[in-house]
């Protein structure tokens, strides 16, 4: 099967990535018509810039395939795909005719990342067969065990009833025989002690069946016994662990329903044995005898089933949303003073008979253990009540989305004046229900991740730094004295995380080589192939670097360039990014010259974005040039495609040259660039002469300044005579062209 074939059968998202790789520079359609053609070609080979004989050779070769596909058309009188691939062909040669290699570097290219998606899909599929291979078996044996209890119960149900039938017909023969016995010698001796002896069977059967019911009921709470340590042990728990990784930006939590359903089933079942409890005892109060295996065992079910049945509604109380505001969907669990934010609670015992009669009510820092001294108080505002109901969804839910908080006036002294920053005091949000059943009072808690609480929007950042640290490192509601003494992260984690920030709010997360270099720069060389590495908060979050602002706020500030100036670049990989100086030269060095990356700049804390390109000197020797970052502010005023095309270094004679050809590896720089180049404006209205006020128009266009002294060694030596026209023609004080050892060459 050939690669485009494959290709075509991938997931739409990763269809979505190859359609980003072809426009009208050379067509997909092209790709389609010649997929084998191609494909049997060599043209990593033929990309070479040494190669350009065969290169033209492979160009006229691809005419000749179109021509070819132009007289299949002919014949089948299709006569749109004809025009079409007319076009194409003038097209192709009107931009390659005279460059056949950038064709080759194109469909060089091309096959690369086609390849690169059809890996990275089948990695992604073998993983997510392999994790849902998993969870799909876990999800089946619970499921199973589900219906286990529901078939056990079930049969439980017609074990009563036929219970009730035998005692039933025991009690008429009895109370037959009793009868009987009273008349005295009326009835037959031998018909009585027929009578006796069938009397006898059915006690034998009436306590068997007894026995058997009492044996089913006690196995029905087994197997809930065994589904309580399933869901409230082992499910529940790691669905909030899951929680708390979507909450900092992981992969999606998985829906609740499923837990719901399991959650709601059970309860039922043990409602169900409840009812057949009573139902035991009305049968035992109704007749019982030495030895009753209902009087023997009903304390000891009665007892299971209740705690049983308090144990799931204990727990049924879950935060499905945690607190967040909606100005910051991206930001949850960092709230600030004044800013209505939202949560939502959900019951996973959804019972009819709960509907409407469950309160919730809202509760800041209730019952925190310790009183902390100089830590802020809070009180919450808005509605801090709701009742659960099923009317918004088929959940039973409240959702309070109108809530504040406004802190408290401190009394002797300023708001906080404990151990720790704003930012890293933490707060629990708690939820109190009340529940009735049965004439049984239920009092639900559900407390929410900790929450830091702002007052400026310039403490955002740091704020989530917090919540990221504790919810990589803990998985408790209530340790929140944790900053007291923060544990150290390891690399590991930290830099699966690192990638999350990325993919949370954009299309693309951090690739191997860029987290190589986050991590050395957090924890040096060691990091590469330690992911046990320690990283400290002090070093990630808490106190300032060499350039007096910390790692994370450094990558806040590139997190926030890329989403308000840069998000179609990195989503399609235009942007290296995360890559030191030392190393972009490293890569550059052995390029075609004018090869260039974008890498953000190491030194600005709100984010700021260069272009290294390489340049050959007289003696080819690899130089690479960085241009001064651009900033937020530069790219508000032009984009960073139309700065990269319009980018001029001011030469000899002042003669403005773009040094910018190729994006790393070998991508010609229009192609990578131009469908986010800013469109032509259209033509001007010529100006009216009656207004002398009319300006002409402008366009910015970045240009750097380089000394005929820079460029000295990226000129190729002059003759004695051109050197002395140059110097005549130079002012005065015009810095020296040539030095003097060159001179003096020249001279001699």
């Amino acid at each position: 099967m050939t690669q485009w074939l494959q290709l075509q059968q991938l997931d739409p998202k990763y269809l979505e990535q190859v359609d980003q790789l072809y426009d009208d520079t050379f067509p997909m359609a092209v790709r389609q018509y010649l997929s084998q053609w191609i494909e049997s070609q060599d043209w990593e080979y033929t990309a070479d810039v040494d190669n350009e004989a065969l290169a033209k050779v492979r160009f006229h070769d691809l005419l000749n395939q179109l021509d070819d596909q132009y007289s299949r058309f002919s014949l089948e009188k299709d006569f749109l795909s004809q025009h079409n691939i007319r076009k194409i062909k003038r097209n192709l040669q009107d931009r390659f005719q005279d460059d056949p290699v950038s064709m080759a570097m194109i469909i060089n290219r091309s096959l690369k990342e086609e390849r690169q998606i059809l890996l990275s899909a089948q990695n992604t599929e073998s993983m997510q067969e392999t994790t849902s291979d998993v969870m799909m078996e876990k999800q089946r044996e619970l499921d199973n065990k589900v219906k286990d209890i529901k078939n056990r119960v079930q049969e439980s149900e017609q074990n009563i009833k036929k219970l009730e039938d035998l005692q039933d017909d025991y009690d008429f023969k009895n109370n037959d025989l009793l009868c009987k016995e009273e008349l005295n010698g009326v009835i037959p001796t031998e018909e009585l002690n027929r009578m006796k002896v069938h009397i006898a069977s059915l006690f034998m059967n009436l306590n068997t069946k007894r026995k058997e019911v009492v044996g089913q009921m006690a196995d029905v709470l087994n197997v809930a016994e065994q589904m309580q340590i399933e869901l409230i042990t082992l499910e529940l728990p790691d669905w909030r662990k899951r929680q708390q990784m979507a909450c900092i930006g992981g992969p999606p939590n998985v829906c609740l329903d499923q837990l719901q359903n399991w959650f709601t089933t059970v309860v039922e079942c043990l409602l169900q044995v409840r009812q057949q409890l009573k139902k035991l005892l009305e049968l035992e109060q109704k007749y019982t005898y030495e030895h009753d295996p209902i009087t023997h065992s009903k304390i000891s079910l009665e007892d299971r089933t209740l705690s049983l049945f308090k144990s799931f509604i204990a727990n049924s109380m879950v935060v499905e949303r945690q607190p967040c505001m909606p100005t910051h969907p991206q930001r949850p669990l960092v709230l600030k003073t004044g800013v209505q934010f939202t949560v939502k609670v959900r019951l996973l015992a959804k019972l009819q008979e709960f509907n409407h009669t469950v309160k919730v009510k809202v509760f800041f820092d209730k019952d925190v253990t310790e009183r902390r001294k100089g830590f802020r108080r809070f009180n919450v505002l808005g509605t801090n009540m709701k009742v659960m109901n099923m009317e918004e969804s088929n959940n039973l839910a409240a959702e309070f989305r109108h809530l504040q908080l406004k802190e408290q006036k401190a009394t002797g002294g300023r708001a906080n004046d404990g151990p720790l920053i704003v930012t890293e005091e933490l707060h629990t949000i708690s939820f109190e229900a009340e529940l009735c059943h049965a004439a049984m009072v239920f009092n639900i808690v559900a407390t929410s991740l900790p929450v830091v609480v702002i007052s400026n929007v310039s403490q955002l950042p740091s704020g989530w730094a917090s919540i990221l640290w504790y919810n990589m490192l803990n998985s408790e509601t209530k340790n929140l004295s944790f900053f007291l003494n923060p544990p150290p992260v390891t690399w590991g984690q930290l830099s699966e995380v690192l990638s999350w920030q990325f993919s949370s709010v954009t299309k693309r997360g951090l690739n191997d080589e860029q987290l190589r270099m986050l991590g050395e720069k957090l924890v040096g060389q060691r990091a590469v192939n330690d992911p046990e590495a320690a990283i400290p908060w002090s070093k990630f979050c808490k106190g300032g670097s060499e350039k007096n602002f910390t790692f994370w706020l450094w990558i806040e500030g590139i997190l926030d360039l890329i989403k308000r100036h840069l998000l179609s670049l990195w989503n399609d990989g235009c942007i290296m990014g995360f890559v030191s100086k030392e190393h972009g030269k490293a890569l550059l060095n052995d390029k075609y010259p004018g090869t260039f990356l974008l890498r953000f700049s190491e030194s600005n804390r709100d984010g700021a974005i260069t272009f290294s390109w390489v340049e050959h000197t007289a003696n080819e020797e690899p130089q690479v040039r960085s241009v001064e970052p651009y900033t937020k502010k530069e790219l508000s005023a032009v984009s960073l495609p139309d700065i990269i095309r319009n980018y001029r270094v001011m030469a000899v004679e002042n003669i403005p040259d773009n040094p910018l050809r190729y994006l790393y590896p070998d991508i010609p720089k229009d192609i990578a660039f131009k469908k986010y180049y800013s469109k032509p404006k259209d033509k001007p209205e010529p100006m009216d002469v009656k207004n002398p006020e009319d300006y002409i128009k402008t366009e910015l266009i970045s240009v750097s300044e380089v000394t005929l002294s820079q460029l000295q060694e990226h000129i190729m030596p002059l003759s004695p005579e051109v050197y002395g026209e140059l110097e005549r023609a130079l002012p005065p004080n015009f810095p020296r062209l040539i030095d003097m050892d060159l001179e003096n060459q020249i001279m001699e």
